[in-house]
């Protein structure tokens, strides 16, 4: 979007340079199972204040001292995980790029999560779409004045915290088996954390312990990237790990509730012109005449699932469970990164940290290039140009 880097970009570009690229991005982890775009974007400082604005209005909504008692009937009464602390470590925020009434780029609330995300990656990625592209060292993925040294910094003190490294885990389940294995290995590259599958750990009163060869470890702080509503038919792996739900002396980073309390849906309740229409389907009071510019979405599915893009009274009426879905007021994407042989739209996710006794502070991003219907990986696998990427900045 910032032409003379994008049109320099592009004029250079060349498929050798972009498999040295991934090759580079691969270089002492595994393969990568998902796509990675052949380019990152190039920001403009007036969509980035933009981008840190719409994140501002959202911040609002959740620092809010009512902001529990709003969002507490999100959190599946099976899934309430006792022991949640005042605020989530992790906030992201998905915006689809859009125009204006005048024609500007400008951001559109998409998905909203209190969950990690490639927090590792992003900053090892960006690394090296620099270094194999030789691109400007006047570039940045930061926000806020972050550089690499004072990112990992902050990553260190909202994960570890203060604990030793050994003393802390990411957990999920089968980690290695997940397709956002190359994240967990590059965090464990930054802090020397463990990578624990959940039937990894196990527990001895309230305590929790994993293996460490013949030495038992325990275990202070996790560092979470278990969805539990993927494992729901699945409990029975607790009885050979530890059940979430108990009480355990355990410190959670970032809390389990606050996946479901900072989600879809917190959405209605947030009034922006960076933020579509959106509604509770139980509590909407008429179908609107222009059904055909809605999408209607589970509150609780992931990557996309479920949702239903052309919309007929009959989904609505259809639905068993109205209160666990929106009806959202499409946004239209604008496609405004110019590749070799058309043009492909973005969708920015702003990453931020908010350290114990702190302030939430943005970060860091991750873009997902798009040319089919929906973003995501599943609905791009016969284009080039798409997948994930990174923003970078002037600094």
């Amino acid at each position: 979007m910032i032409s003379n880097y994008r049109d320099s970009f592009n004029a250079g570009f060349t498929a050798e340079k972009y498999q040295s690229f991934i090759k580079g991005l691969e270089a002492g982890f595994s393969e990568i199972p998902f796509r990675v775009a052949e380019t990152p974007v190039f920001i403009p400082a007036d969509l980035a204040a933009k981008l840190v604005d719409a994140g501002e209005e959202i911040i609002s909504l959740i620092r809010q001292p009512d902001f529990k008692e709003l969002t507490k009937d999100a959190i599946p009464a099976e899934w309430q995980v006792p022991g949640e602390n005042k605020h989530p470590h992790f906030l992201t925020f998905d915006f689809g790029v859009c125009r204006d009434e005048e024609g500007q780029l400008t951001p559109m609330l998409i998905e909203m999560q209190g969950f990690p995300s490639l927090y590792g990656f992003q900053a090892h990625m960006a690394n090296n779409y620099i270094t194999a592209y030789g691109l400007s060292d006047n570039l940045t993925p930061f926000f806020n004045g972050f550089d690499e040294v004072s990112y990992i910094s902050l990553l260190k003190e909202v994960i570890l915290g203060p604990h030793k490294p050994e003393e802390v885990a990411l957990m999920d389940i089968d980690a290695l088996e997940q397709k956002t294995a190359i994240d967990f290995f590059a965090t464990q590259k930054y802090l020397g954390i463990k990578i624990l599958g959940l039937t990894d750990i196990f527990k001895e009163g309230k305590s929790l312990y994993y293996m460490e060869g013949t030495e038992k470890i325990r275990l202070k702080r996790i560092y979470n990237r278990l969805i539990f509503d993927e494992i729901a038919d699945k409990t029975a792996l607790f009885k050979n790990s530890f059940d979430p739900r108990e009480e355990l002396d355990i410190e959670w980073v970032t809390h389990p509730n606050w996946f479901y309390r900072i989600s879809k849906y917190t959405m209605p309740f947030l009034k922006s012109k960076f933020v579509p229409d959106t509604h509770f389907l139980n509590e909407l009071e008429q179908i609107p005449d222009d059904l055909e510019n809605y999408v209607l979405k589970p509150l609780f599915s992931f990557a996309g699932m479920g949702v239903i893009i052309d919309v007929k009274q009959s989904d609505i009426h259809g639905v068993q469970d109205p209160e666990n879905w929106i009806l959202q007021r499409k946004v239209t994407y604008e496609p405004a990164v110019q590749s070799p042989d058309g043009k492909v739209k973005v969708e920015v996710r702003l990453m931020y940290l908010w350290p114990d006794g702190g302030e939430p502070q943005l970060c860091i991003n991750l873009v997902r290039l798009s040319r089919g219907k929906m973003i995501g990986v599943r609905y791009n696998k016969d284009f080039d140009w798409v997948g994930g990427t990174i923003g970078l900045m002037n600094k």
